[in-house]
């Protein structure tokens, strides 16, 4: 567990400017919520509902049944999101036929710029599969809140648009849709592919 927690750190450090957690409230914020994560003693998930790709209210409960891999990101993020949904998707044809136990999962931090329209073409890329979410900004919030995933829009200097730190992890969700892990950025689809196997095993998940 330490060499993940040592991931786990450097990942949320080379997700904010500098990697500098506490030169903000928001920087403690995204400590506190990472501290949550990892100690394994606060509550990580929970229900909700969002609006897919399609237009279609979707909650986590339509899922049940099946293994789910939830990511949070936007699709103007540069480089850790289409990287690690990369990997999401190279996973799908290394589990072979199981993989239609499994639902890869994309939730949007940023609704006010990704469109339904926009999130269809952009999961698309990467496999049919993929389930694309977007919520008002008050339910990305709670949901985000509620998997420790911590987000914050950042001007570009001189112009009007701006990109958005956030933590990135792809969370494992059970078949009942209950946290089990989370893989840190970098994971690679043949590590994923292992600790997804053992979770399909598990009696009752």
């Amino acid at each position: 567990m330490g060499r993940l927690r040592l991931a786990a750190c450097a990942a949320l450090v080379l997700a904010l400017p500098g990697g500098a957690l506490a030169e903000t409230p928001r920087r403690a914020d995204a400590a506190r919520l990472m501290n949550e994560l990892m100690s394994g003693k606060a509550q990580v998930g929970g229900p909700f509902t969002l609006t897919d790709q399609n237009g279609n209210r979707r909650s986590l409960g339509d899922f049940r049944g099946k293994l789910v891999l939830l990511y949070f990101g936007y699709t103007f993020c540069p480089d850790v999101c289409p990287t690690d949904l990369a990997a999401m998707a190279r996973l799908m044809p290394l589990l072979g036929a199981d993989a239609d136990q499994l639902q890869p999962v994309f939730v949007t931090l940023d609704p006010a710029r990704d469109t339904a329209e926009l999130l269809r073409e952009y999961v698309a890329v990467f496999d049919a599969r993929f389930v694309a979410l977007r919520g008002t900004e008050a339910e990305t919030q709670r949901v985000a809140t509620r998997y420790k995933t911590y987000f914050e829009k950042v001007p570009v200097a001189g112009s009007d648009t701006y990109f958005i730190d956030h933590t990135a992890f792809i969370y494992l969700l059970d078949r009942q849709g209950r946290y089990v892990s989370f893989f840190p950025p970098g994971t690679t689809p043949e590590r994923m592919q292992v600790m997804v196997r053992e979770a399909l095993a598990q009696p009752g998940h």
